[in-house]
């Protein structure tokens, strides 16, 4: 699979989504977050604005959910368009049926843990999951200082996923640039969410260019 590079939309220009998405044509995904302004405290997008994105673009969308009751309302989100759904398991009530009809509808099913959530108690749960997503911050707001204190969980998470024999892509989200993206992959992430560090440089494409580059020299080193 090697390394992925996904931008979050959440620090572009809001008001010319389709225009952003196009200069980022590297990237392997488009992140996007959705808020409810309940489990996180920010409003973000909905399905939508995610079904009129999709038809703009032809980089598949990643959309990280962070609202309550995603049981009710992931699959609004593959019908929306949505190559993988992300849940978060502390706002989910049936993790395994969730992922399970994310997966039966067609999008790659991914769990999210906010920074203070271990990843042993959910260790039966990665053969059910194509992706993992590790949040290096508190899940809410763009363009937040990176924990390094997630890093051991992140190397959990990884030694899990290679315990089990199972092809669970491990992802992080927050605060990634070329500062921290080394550590990351160091750690063990393959899939890299970054929103600032890319849609605050001059040419944001190259940052993703760059980003990877870093990242798949980290991953390559034994």
């Amino acid at each position: 699979m090697g390394i992925q590079i996904t931008p979050s939309i959440l620090n572009s220009d809001l008001s010319r989504l389709a225009d952003e998405v196009a200069r980022i044509g590297s990237a392997d995904w488009v992140h996007v977050d959705v808020m409810d302004n309940h489990f996180v405290p920010n409003l973000t997008f909905g399905p939508t604005m995610l079904e009129s994105l999709s038809r703009h673009t032809d980089i598949p969308l990643d959309a990280h959910l962070m609202i309550e009751d995603p049981d009710r309302t992931a699959i609004e989100y593959v019908e929306a368009g949505c190559g993988s759904v992300t849940f978060h398991v502390e706002a989910a009530g049936a993790p395994v049926r969730l992922a399970r009809e994310l997966r039966a509808h067609g999008a790659r099913a991914a769990m999210a843990l906010k920074p203070a959530t271990p990843v042993e108690p959910y260790e039966e749960l990665l053969p059910e999951l194509d992706m993992l997503l590790v949040m290096t911050v508190e899940p809410g707001f763009g363009g937040q200082k990176f924990l390094d204190l997630c890093l051991p969980k992140i190397r959990a998470a990884r030694q899990l996923i290679e315990k089990h024999g199972v092809e669970t892509w491990l992802q992080v989200d927050g605060g990634v640039s070329l500062e921290t993206i080394e550590r990351c992959a160091e750690a063990g992430a393959d899939v890299f969410v970054a929103g600032s560090a890319v849609y605050s440089a001059d040419d944001p494409d190259r940052m993703v260019q760059e980003l990877r580059a870093v990242a798949e020299a980290a991953s390559s080193v034994e």
